[in-house]
C-alpha cells in the first residue's frame, strides 16, 4: 500500500482552492464562476476527506457527504437563478447584470 503525505495532499488542495478563486475574481461569465465555486468547495471536501483518513475518524466523509449536498442544493438554485437572467438579460456576463436597477 502507497501511502501519500498529508502535506503533498494539504498543498494540492490549496492549489485547487486557489484555482478556484483565480477563475472567480477572473472570469465574467456566471457558469465559469459556478464552475470555480465547485473546485472551491471540491478542495475543501478533500481535505476533510483526507484528514478524516489521517486520524481514523469517519467524521471527514460524513462531512463530505454533508458539503457534497450543499454543493448540488447551490448548483440546482444557481442553475434556476442563472434560466430566469438568462430570459430577461439574454446574457450571462455579469457586467450586464450587475446593472440591475431596483
Amino acid at each position: 500500500m502507497i501511502l501519500i503525505p498529508i502535506d503533498h495532499v494539504l498543498i494540492l488542495s490549496f492549489i485547487l482552492f486557489l484555482i478556484g478563486i483565480l477563475g472567480i475574481l477572473i472570469r465574467r461569465n456566471i457558469i465559469f464562476i459556478f464552475i470555480c465555486l465547485e473546485i472551491m468547495l471540491n478542495s475543501a471536501a478533500f481535505v476533510f476527506v483526507i484528514s478524516g483518513e489521517f486520524w481514523g475518524q469517519p467524521d471527514g466523509q460524513i462531512m463530505f457527504i454533508l458539503i457534497m449536498s450543499f454543493a448540488a442544493a447551490e448548483i440546482s438554485v444557481g442553475l434556476a437563478l442563472l434560466i430566469q437572467l438568462q430570459k430577461y438579460f439574454k446574457s450571462f456576463d455579469i457586467d450586464i447584470i450587475s446593472r440591475l436597477k431596483g
